[in-house]
This record gives C-alpha cells, structure tokens and sequence, in this order.
C-alpha cells in the first residue's frame, strides 16, 4: 500500500471474511481507513478463473457509469508483495446478504425491493458502452456463448475428482445449440444477491457490486440465466449453509427472468440453452470448490469438501432443460 502511494495510519489489522467459495477476501484496516483485499486461493487453481486482473481492469472502468463498484486503491498484479496477485478496494459499507439468517432481517417489502433492484442494476450493467469506458479490449464479445460451453467443459478436465458421464453429455449437446445471433455487453459472471452489498437502511438500493473474477465481454443472457438458476435449493449444499439467495422468499426463477425483459426489453432468445449452460457451469464450479479443498486449498468455509455432491444434480437440470 506504500507503494502505491496509500497513507497507512497505524499498524493494519487484517481478517478473513468468510463466506466465499473463490478468491479469498480480507478486511483490512488501519487507524482511519477500511479496505477490503482479494487474492486468489491457495490451490487448485484453473487457468483464468481468479484473475485479479480482471476484477481491477472491469472495476475501474466502470466506476464513472451507473453500475455501482467499489473504489480501485491499489493492484499487485505479479505476487511481488504478498506472494500473490492482489487488489485493495475501498470498504463498502452496507448489508451483505449470504444466508437464509441475513435475509430474516428484512421484511417482505424489503425482499421484493432487493430483488428489483438486483435487476435493474444487471439492466444497467448491460446497458454499459463498454468501448466507451475503456474496456474494448476486455474480452471477444463475439462467440462468447459457445466459448463458454468449451470453457467449462475443459474445466471439468481439471478439476474433476471423478468420472461423470453426463458432463460430456451435456456439453456435447450445448455445443450442437449454441444461438447463432447474440447481443454483447459486460457480463459479472457470478451475479446474485450476496455478490452484492446492499446500501444500509435501503435494501432496494445496490450499493456495490463485487466478485468480478469472471466477468467478460459476452451474452448478457448468461447472466440473467445463471441469476435463475443459482436459484436452486441444490446451490446451499456448495456454500455449505442455507443460502438466502435459495430462500422462497425471493422472485422464482421465472419471476426474475419476467423482471429483467420488462427492465430491458430484452429477448431472451433460446433461453433452456441458456439456462442449461448454467447448469453446466455451476456444476463444474461445485466440483471445483471440492477438488481445491482436497488439495488443501479451500478458502476456509464449511463443507467444501461435499461442494461436489451437488454437481450430478445441477448436470441433470441442464440435460432437462434441454430436453
């Protein structure tokens, strides 16, 4: 942080924040000032899923639109500090939502509002000119959807800890459907409710959005699919607690896809495929959150050893929304 020209009041005290699958997430403090770090995990990393530059490069750029971002402070893009690629962001102050006890706290009305506004603040990120802010050459926007279905397929290979005939299936069959005609956008890759903080007192108010590892260049219908699908009761068993965004208090599935058409007029094209998509990379990611706990590089969270239990079950989704 000195060296990026950052005053430091005092000696820094730094905490894990729990709660993530991913890249590992720290408060970090000093005697005037609140930050939060990101680092990759300690293990079984996959080739592009924890790049830090990404989530520098997209955060920074969209910091003067509408979609609302953490403050960038500072990237060490090479480890040369901490042993490994970090950034520092400004603390966001706000509610996060992660568990069905979070979500207990607000009122029906408050409920719905989150989710409106969880909506609409994915409506204005896809509605961002990503020429416009810089971000040109973040990514080929062209084609993303079929990339995607090689992407995740290849990522199986990786991280699989064992034999599952139906993720070739599925991927096989997602690759003789992928659109031929699709509109491009930034994508966050990971959107739902507890990659959000939510302004304090306002839960209808998105105060900022994080967690962007895997945001692209590509089909906003991505997004708003795997918003749907994350959904699932099955998703609790990969974070390892009852997951608000599961909770039946929130829009179904259908319900949030009818809010973002009215939010955008978009048209959702062949939406199975792009819910069938999800499926396979949510399974892929559950398997992933497994295989790094097994080689000792888990973020700390309960239970991502059995992350992978949920896998099978989300391949099987895709296969029936295919069918």
């Amino acid at each position: 942080m000195a060296a990026n020209g950052i005053d430091v009041a005092g000696e820094l005290r730094i905490d894990l924040i729990g709660g993530g699958r991913s890249n590992l997430t720290f408060d970090v403090r000093d005697d005037g000032s609140h930050w939060v770090v990101r680092r990759p995990p300690m293990g079984g990393l996959t080739p592009s899923a924890h790049d830090m530059n990404r989530e520098w490069n997209v955060t920074s750029a969209l910091a003067a639109t509408d979609v609302p971002v953490p403050r960038a402070v500072a990237i060490d893009r090479d480890g040369e500090f901490i042993g490994a690629p970090c950034t520092v962001v400004e603390f966001v102050d706000g509610a996060v939502i992660r568990s069905v006890d979070d979500l207990a706290t607000l009122s029906d009305a408050e409920v719905t509002a989150s989710a409106d506004a969880l909506v609409r603040t994915l409506a204005a990120l896809h509605s961002v000119d990503y020429e416009a802010v810089g971000l040109g050459d973040f990514g080929r926007p062209d084609g993303f959807a079929g990339r995607q279905v090689k992407l995740w397929a290849r990522q199986w290979a990786l991280v699989k800890t064992r034999e599952l005939d139906d993720v070739e299936r599925l991927a096989t069959a997602l690759s003789e459907r992928v659109p031929a005609r699709t509109r491009n956008s930034i994508v966050h890759g990971d959107f739902r409710i507890d990659n959000t903080i939510l302004a304090p007192g306002d839960p209808g108010t998105v105060a900022a959005v994080v967690d962007w590892e895997l945001s692209a260049l590509g089909d906003p219908i991505t997004d708003i699919a795997l918003m749907c699908v994350y959904r699932e009761p099955v998703f609790s068993s990969v974070l390892g607690f009852d997951a608000a965004w599961t909770s039946d208090r929130y829009p179904d599935a259908d319900g949030l896809a009818e809010r973002y058409v009215a939010a955008t007029g978009a048209d959702l094209g062949d939406w199975a495929f792009y819910l069938a998509l999800a499926n396979l990379k949510l399974g892929v990611i559950a398997e992933g959150i497994t295989h790094r706990a097994l080689s000792g590089g888990s973020s700390g969270s309960a239970g991502a050893e059995r992350a992978a239990e949920a896998t099978a079950e989300f391949i099987a989704a895709g296969l029936r929304a295919l069918r």
